[in-house]
């Protein structure tokens, strides 16, 4: 025994050796990077001793910037008192991208990863993990009769769910082209913004069901059986009008699973750009299925030449939905944005109608910035 005990002594030593073999802690230094100043400024490092120019390009710097070399060799550079927000960066080292090596926390968009950090105060406080109740969130997977394949889902169930028996609305939340069942989530903080609102008596308990809005693929990239394929923007199935055709399918396999309340005024349904277009059409087309329709930077934006039949008679499938009647048709988009005009353009067919809709129109473009506003703002006038 007393010669084993040595041993495992040393074997469990050498793991530790093995698992850190590339840290020389008697030389390395500690960058903190960013580092968030009291007043809101952020300083960026990067050690990059034998590099000629280091920038980094941030949404806070919509110029972008240059770090200055230190004497230790260390890049840096102080922002302005910046805003309360997600913000996403990366480096160019040489005119190479590189990651901050200091910073682990990495979103993917699209197939662009880059680092992000949270300032907070003000809005931002509702995308941070508080010290208030938080909500399950779960990866289902459900069968699709109509697209005849197998598709993932995300859900959020609010807090307490599990330990009681009562019914809940369901808001339908979908994502941009590009995007897929995990957008919300990760780019969105959709969980942290639900779990904050509900906690502070501002929005309802609710469930939120974030689909895969893309016909041709099951779940997002690398978690399906397609396997490592790189994502790309626009795939070939986005204006099939299949994704619009087949939501029946989510809604049935939601009211089978799930305690939810199952009346048009106990739905809601909202999406950003690409999924925005679809909110309004699968409203449009299922008029009394929905009480709450939200369409955030987005508009019709199908080609004009779509043979599919959700997007026909659109004029008058929007003057049956007017008849139907519902509570809540809200439109968000920022003034910079590039859908701005096409956004107007169904605003006057709306007005031409005399269709009911609230607009906010907000400073921006067509950034997750203003679609965590949105969510925000939309989410507490639901099942009022």
């Amino acid at each position: 025994m007393k010669k084993i005990i040595p041993f495992f002594v040393s074997f469990l030593l050498g793991l530790g050796t093995y698992a850190q073999e590339n840290v020389n802690f008697s030389t390395q230094k500690e960058i903190i990077s960013p580092e968030i100043n009291p007043d809101g400024s952020v300083v960026f490092r990067l050690d990059a001793k034998n590099a000629t120019t280091v920038k980094v390009q941030c949404d806070c710097l919509p110029e972008g910037g240059s770090l200055t070399k230190g004497e230790d060799g260390i890049w840096s550079l102080t922002t302005k008192q910046l805003n309360p927000e997600l913000y996403s960066y990366s480096f160019w080292v040489d005119g190479v991208k590189a990651f901050d090596p200091n910073n682990a926390f990495l979103i993917r968009d699209v197939s662009t990863v880059v680092n992000v950090f949270l300032v907070g105060g003000g809005k931002a406080d509702l995308y941070k993990v508080t010290d208030v109740p938080h909500g399950t969130v779960s990866k289902r997977w459900y069968t699709s009769p109509n697209l005849k394949s197998t598709r993932r889902l995300t859900v959020y169930t609010p807090a307490a769910y599990e330990n009681n028996q009562l019914t809940y609305p369901v808001l339908y939340l979908m994502h941009g082209a590009g995007g897929d069942e995990n957008a919300w989530m990760e780019l969105g903080r959709a969980a942290q913004i639900m779990d904050n609102l509900i906690a502070q008596g501002k929005a309802k308990p609710m469930i939120v069901v974030m689909t895969n809005g893309n016909a041709d693929q099951t779940a997002t990239p690398g978690e399906s059986s397609e396997g490592f394929v790189k994502p790309i923007f626009m795939r070939p199935a986005t204006f099939s009008g299949m994704t619009e055709a087949a939501f029946g399918d989510i809604i049935q396999f939601i009211e089978s699973n799930y305690r939810v309340k199952k009346e048009k005024a106990s739905r809601a349904i909202a999406g950003l750009s690409m999924g925005g277009m679809h909110s309004l059409v699968i409203s449009a087309n299922y008029p009394n299925t929905f009480d709450y329709v939200g369409v955030f930077s987005s508009a019709m934006l199908q080609p004009k030449d779509s043979q599919a039949t959700v997007y026909s008679d659109f004029t008058n499938k929007l003057k049956a939905q007017k008849n139907n009647g519902f509570k809540l048709y809200w439109i968000g988009i920022g003034n910079t944005d590039f859908l701005f005009e096409r956004s107007n353009e169904f605003r006057k067919l709306l007005d031409s109608l005399e269709f009911n809709y609230q607009y906010h129109e907000t400073k921006g473009g067509h950034t997750w910035s203003n679609w965590r506003d949105y969510l925000s703002e939309f989410a507490p006038l639901l099942f009022q």
